[in-house]
């Protein structure tokens, strides 16, 4: 709860602010109605509306990232909520007969709302299919291997050497490479944060390397903070470019942890080595000399 009204203070304060605005613009312009005339079930009716939109704005705050979505759903919730507060104002306080403004405050509000909340909830409906094709993604992983590591929903190293084996003895119909992927002073986010947030952030980059790869490849974690991608039918060319786009895609993750809220500014080093005529652990330990190679440049500007 602290760390919810942290971040959308602003939103609620905003919120409350309009309301408060709009009371003082109705009670200037006009004056409460008797008791007798106020119609409880438009009151009841149309505030219980309003107070469920808020509800459930508060609820999407909650339970969303910030973000384009969640800013586009709480503003048309706002708008509703507003537009509800508006029609309970009017049925308490009378304005003159010749003061319009109260039905464009009326109808404006929650027209616009509503265009916003739908507007919202179209991106929403293609963020959840990517979600779904993600999810699928690891169940195939799940369902096809059974050898996983202890942290992250990744094959270990033995089934990973088990794989290697299997492409190597048919590597003469098609090419066969391999991406490791090292996070970059992983040991610096155990040591200020604890190992329990080091393994969510573990969790976090391995379920982000299984969207940037292909259906056909196999994401291992081999040790540590390093992983290993098997790229079947792909060369060496191909496998660059695609280690490229993996530390990319670390660079630009935005991961923020979980108790503090800090945004962690990761980096990735990865290197690429095609099979050749070797055994498996002839070609990780090829893989493993050229990952120190190209750590090697940052070590030196340590």
């Amino acid at each position: 709860m602290p760390q919810f009204i942290r971040l959308h203070t602003p939103k609620i304060a905003a919120l409350l602010i309009c309301a408060n605005a709009l009371l003082l613009l109705f009670i200037s312009a006009g004056q409460w109605k008797p008791l007798s005339q106020w119609s409880w079930a438009d009151i009841l009716g149309e505030g219980g509306s309003g107070i469920l939109i808020f509800i459930w704005l508060c609820l999407i705050l909650k339970s969303r990232p910030a973000g384009r979505i969640t800013n586009l759903l709480a503003l048309g919730m706002g708008l509703m909520c507003l537009a509800w507060w508006v029609d309970v104002l009017d049925e308490v306080i009378h304005l003159a007969d010749t003061i319009q403004w109260d039905h464009w405050l009326e109808s404006g509000p929650m027209t616009i709302g509503l265009l916003m909340l739908t507007y919202g909830l179209y991106h929403w409906h293609h963020e959840q299919l990517a979600i779904s094709s993600q999810r699928r993604k690891q169940e195939q992983i799940f369902r096809e291997h059974r050898h996983f590591d202890h942290v992250t929903p990744l094959s270990d190293a033995e089934n990973l050497r088990r794989h290697i084996k299997r492409y190597l003895a048919e590597q003469e119909s098609y090419p066969v490479s391999l991406v490791v992927v090292d996070i970059n002073q992983f040991d610096v986010i155990n040591q200020r944060y604890g190992h329990a947030e080091g393994d969510r952030v573990l969790q976090a980059i391995s379920q982000l390397l299984l969207l940037n790869l292909r259906s056909q490849d196999l994401l291992c974690r081999l040790a540590g903070d390093r992983f290993i991608a098997l790229l079947p039918k792909t060369g060496e060319s191909q496998a660059k470019t695609i280690a490229w786009e993996l530390e990319q895609a670390i660079a630009a993750f935005a991961y923020r942890c979980q108790h503090h809220g800090e945004r962690l500014h990761l980096s990735a080093c990865s290197a690429v080595t095609m099979a050749g005529n070797e055994s498996c652990n002839q070609l990780l330990e090829r893989l493993q000399l050229a990952l120190a190679t190209a750590k090697k440049p940052l070590s030196l500007r340590a």
